[in-house]
């Protein structure tokens, strides 16, 4: 049983701050990385109808289904160093495996579902005449999209992306997989709990470590509802 000093729960080392400052770089990197891509596989599997459709809806949530330390090794196959991909990068210079951007990888990959999910739902929900009003006054469809659609998706974009970054911010199996625990490279807030699990006298470094991922992914979930809130409100679609 654990036996902690409430005043040390508020005492972060500098190796917890190093772990602290590394998981939020790697989520937002992600997070911002994955959001282009999140938005266009969201509109074409909302709005698009092609041979492979429900292959390419299969694929995008998988990692939703697969333990994660088989999505790490799949990446570790694709993208490390001696990888089907990796290996061709390796050789002008990117290198991917048990780097922090490895990591932003990873993450990004264990986000995607959730972002691309709320993202579809989001367009979905839209209105199809808005859409058709604004190409039969002669707008195309890329203006239709960037004027019309994507304000209108705007709650559900703000939802995917803070989902994908909370996913992001707590990622574990595939991260470790791929890029390995190397403290101030690659050891987030999850493989620091995860190391001070495992040597005598890391109660302490955990617990303040768990409490710190509490807190962030609370504050985005909480951040989440209120930007939705205000967004529907603007838009004018909140009762």
């Amino acid at each position: 049983m654990l036996d902690l000093n409430p005043s040390a729960l508020i005492d972060l080392s500098p190796a917890e701050w190093t772990a602290i400052r590394l998981s939020l770089k790697i989520a937002i990197v992600a997070t911002l990385a994955s959001l282009p891509f999140g938005v266009f596989t969201a509109y074409a599997l909302a709005r698009w109808q092609f041979p492979g459709k429900s292959l390419l809806n299969g694929v995008v949530h998988l990692p939703l289904v697969l333990p994660p330390v088989v999505t790490g090794f799949m990446l570790l196959l694709l993208l490390g160093r001696k990888g089907l991909i990796g290996s061709y990068l390796a050789e002008v210079g990117i290198i991917f495996s048990f780097r922090w951007t490895g990591a932003a990888i990873a993450c990004a990959v264990m986000g995607f579902p959730l972002m691309v999910r709320a993202m579809r739902l989001s367009f979905e929900s839209i209105d199809r005449r808005l859409e058709l009003a604004s190409e039969t006054l002669g707008a195309n469809r890329l203006w239709t999209f960037f004027m019309v659609t994507l304000p209108l998706a705007t709650p559900g974009v703000i939802v995917g992306s803070i989902l994908a970054f909370a996913k992001a911010l707590g990622e574990f199996g595939a991260t470790i997989t791929f890029v390995s625990n190397i403290p101030g490279e690659t050891q987030t807030i999850s493989a620091a709990i995860y190391s001070y699990t495992q040597v005598p006298g890391g109660d302490e470094s955990a617990m303040r470590l768990t409490l710190v991922a509490v807190i962030i992914a609370l504050s985005a979930l909480f951040a989440s509802e209120i930007i939705q809130w205000r967004a529907e409100r603007r838009l004018g679609s909140a009762e």
